[in-house]
């Protein structure tokens, strides 16, 4: 068995601005499903959002859910979500000054800075929006405040599809990186054996980590920028980027999902492509 682990908007969700392959999500589904992969989403989406995704877009419900960027666990076992008591236990051993409401009194009157709705919060993900155009001086300003207070890490990221920063604050245990490894061990398989696919800045840790990392074609210019750098720092990373180069698929979401799957052999029964 190995791990397929996928980030799902703009990675495996045909929903940016490049143009998708009509047929890459069933053969998606059908490939997942005719080999030994345990199927893991890696995303920023809560429950709710997730699900609405796989009615939405039609793509296969996981195996696991690694959700809300990684601070909750779910698996999916006979129809229902069934939630991961496990890795809230060890959030809390591992980040012990972790405090959501500190850190949002912390960051209370940094100008620029919204918290995002209630639905994108939980216990252990504090999250705002963030003006991006001064994204420097907030990210100052929040580090003065909270760096190294709460067993903390704060990730920024951009969606370009309505031009808003994001800045997440977690518990330094509970990333989509930590929840990988955390997967990982509970299936007892090696770095080597789990495969990650991102395609924006928040998926630079588990790209990184020493995962077999995939870059769709569509990534971000800024995360190819810094993969090349940790590359440069540390040249044993295996990162493919999607090229959309054969068996008729483009590279973009979720074909470059599938290009990465084969490139690292996690797929070998071939099928028909798109």
């Amino acid at each position: 068995m190995k791990i397929l682990a996928t980030d799902l908007d703009r990675t495996l969700l045909p929903n940016g601005e490049w143009p998708a392959d009509p047929g890459a999500i069933d053969l998606f589904n059908s490939l997942t499903r005719s080999n030994d992969v345990l199927l893991v989403y890696v995303t920023g989406r809560s429950l709710a959002l997730t699900e609405k995704a796989i009615a939405e877009f039609g793509v296969r419900y996981p195996d696991v859910l690694c959700g809300d960027v990684g601070t909750t666990i779910r698996k999916y076992k006979d129809g229902a979500w069934v939630p991961d008591d496990g890795w809230n236990a060890h959030v809390r051993r591992s980040s012990p000054r972790w405090d959501a409401s500190a850190v949002r009194d912390a960051v209370a009157d940094v100008d620029g800075l919204r918290e995002q709705e209630r639905e994108h919060l939980n216990p252990f993900k504090q999250s705002y929006y963030a003006d991006h155009a001064r994204r420097d001086d907030i990210l100052t300003a929040v580090d003065e405040r909270v760096k190294g207070q709460f067993d903390e890490v704060a990730i920024y990221s951009f969606d370009p599809q309505d031009g808003k920063g994001l800045l997440d604050f977690l518990p330094n245990s509970a990333t989509k990186q930590t929840a990988l490894e955390y997967v990982a061990d509970e299936y007892g398989q090696e770095r080597g054996d789990v495969v990650f696919c991102g395609d924006s800045g928040n998926d630079i840790f588990p790209l990184t980590a020493g995962f077999c990392g995939v870059l769709v074609r569509n990534a971000d210019e800024q995360l190819v920028e810094n993969i090349k750098k940790a590359r440069r720092l540390a040249p044993e990373l295996k990162i493919y980027h999607a090229k959309g180069q054969s068996d008729g698929l483009s590279g973009y979401y979720t074909s470059g999902v599938i290009e990465g799957a084969f490139h690292y052999g996690v797929f070998k029964a071939q099928e028909t492509a798109v």
